[in-house]
């Protein structure tokens, strides 16, 4: 499967059966990362993080008694 980066274009190639590619195909909302931009991506939020600045918003865990 052929699939692109979505920051910087750059075309790929994935297997067919792979996890990522049946994502792709299901679900057109999730866009494809390629490795190079989401290592960059990791470490610049790593850096933020690291500031103390930095607010990750997740939702509350809800504790459930069952």
């Amino acid at each position: 499967m052929r699939v692109k980066c979505a920051l910087c274009e750059v075309i790929e190639n994935i297997d067919d059966y792979s996890l990522e590619a049946k994502r792709l195909r299901n679900r057109p909302i999730h866009t494809y990362m390629c490795d190079s931009c989401h290592k960059r991506i990791t470490k610049k939020t790593e850096e933020r993080a690291a500031t103390g600045n930095f607010n990750l918003y997740r939702s509350p865990k809800v504790e459930d008694d069952f």
